[in-house]
């Protein structure tokens, strides 16, 4: 490659210079950090007449031309400096370097129309949400900007009132994370984003608000209790008063509501209906569970299933803040015997009847059954089916599962 760069090529140069300084520079336009220029070098390595001489003179002659053609077009903000080169005795002025500020630069991409690639950021966009955060009293940083800039404009617009609505709320201990009342915030908005907006604000308001309590569905399959007349199905919340109506030895986490309505009779168990993707926040803490002999997690044989059972046994593997020990969790109906068992129930697509994607998740806490059967539905090439809905097994199966696992065969 040749030491001597190309006016195309130096506009390229500051192409690629653009898109990984961009935030630093828009940041110090508002004071943040240190003033950015764009520098590029244009004869790296080629500062006397020996290394013109190496190079040869037509190579020489042609390059300083390119240049004194293309330095009449130069748009505001760019400069050229040149710098003294001596060949054969004789000194003259030669490009050396060529800086541009952001204006600048971006102007030159614009105008030389040599880069065919789009810059990946709108520069005045990132100049308004920048000076939009300063307004609303965040933490700017090009890291933070970088990240607020990759979201749609409706969310920059929620962050931005949160922001704003923080400075006027030291305190807010009175709301749950669903109640927050911030303008144009969905209830669900946080969990997508409130990483994002505890960098920018500097406080996380997710460890500020009220804690949601756990309230759990779940049903008595014990056949004494179904006997006593009592009642089958029950609602169960943090801090009440009421409490289940017996102690349980297998407490079994489903994910489908007619498979805890309908679990047939089972002794010593209860069947909690588990909530999905939140089940390991939801029941990790729960006395009950924690105390139970076994801790049994059924779901769909699916990335989404696989999931939930992999966060669920993490957490109940460290103990609680109050004590309470950590817990082993078993699956049943999840494993690779079991995926090959109920293929016929397989499908690709999902209740809207779109195809189920492939999951790139790296999964640590399943076993290596588990682990079998999740690499098969979740890889990205071919599989002959990406679920098996937990409804599709029958729920008589289930129960003879659980009946090993109480009498010590599984």
């Amino acid at each position: 490659m040749s030491a001597l760069l190309a006016p195309k090529d130096a506009v390229v140069a500051v192409r690629r210079k653009i898109d990984r300084k961009w935030a630093e520079a828009v940041c110090a336009e508002l004071g943040v950090g240190d003033q950015v220029v764009f520098s590029i070098p244009l004869r790296a390595g080629v500062s006397t007449g020996k290394a013109v001489e190496q190079l040869g003179p037509a190579a020489w002659h042609e390059w300083h031309m390119q240049w004194r053609e293309f330095a009449s077009r130069l748009p505001t903000g760019v400069e050229l400096v040149r710098k003294v080169v001596a060949i054969r005795g004789v000194a003259g002025d030669f490009p050396a370097t060529l800086i541009a500020d952001l204006d600048g630069a971006v102007s030159l991409i614009a105008d030389t129309r040599i880069v065919a690639e789009p810059l990946t950021v709108d520069i005045d966009r990132a100049r308004t949400i920048a000076s939009a955060l300063r307004s609303a009293g965040a933490i700017l940083t090009p890291t933070t900007l970088r990240a607020v800039c990759r979201l749609r404009t409706v969310d920059v617009e929620v962050l931005v009132r949160a922001l704003t609505w923080l400075g006027r709320h030291p305190d807010a201990g009175t709301w749950t994370l669903r109640q927050l009342p911030v303008p144009g915030m969905h209830t669900k908005w946080l969990d997508t984003h409130g990483a994002l907006l505890r960098d920018v604000a500097g406080r996380d308001v997710r460890e500020e608000v009220r804690p949601r309590l756990t309230v759990m569905h779940l049903t008595y399959v014990d056949p004494d209790h179904a006997a006593s007349g009592r009642r089958r199905h029950d609602a169960w919340t943090t801090g009440d008063v009421h409490d289940i109506a017996y102690r349980p030895r297998l407490v079994l986490v489903v994910e489908n509501r007619d498979s805890r309505l309908w679990f047939p009779p089972v002794g010593d168990t209860i069947v909690v209906e588990g909530g999905g993707k939140a089940a390991a926040s939801l029941l990790a803490n729960v006395p009950w569970i924690r105390a139970a002999d076994h801790v049994v997690y059924w779901g769909d044989i699916d990335a989404d299933g696989y999931t939930i059972l992999d966060r669920f046994r993490a957490t109940l593997a460290v103990p609680t803040p109050d004590g309470a020990p950590a817990k082993p969790v078993t699956s049943i109906l999840m494993d690779a015997t079991d995926l090959h068992h109920y293929s016929e129930h397989g499908v690709n697509h999902d209740k809207a009847g779109r195809s189920i994607k492939p999951s790139p998740a790296s999964l640590p806490h399943l076993t290596e059954a588990e682990t079998t059967a999740y690499n098969t539905i979740a890889t990205a090439g071919s599989t002959p089916f990406r679920r098996i809905e937990q409804e599709a097994i029958p729920l008589t199966h289930a129960a003879t599962r659980l009946l090993q696992i109480l009498e010590g065969r599984d």
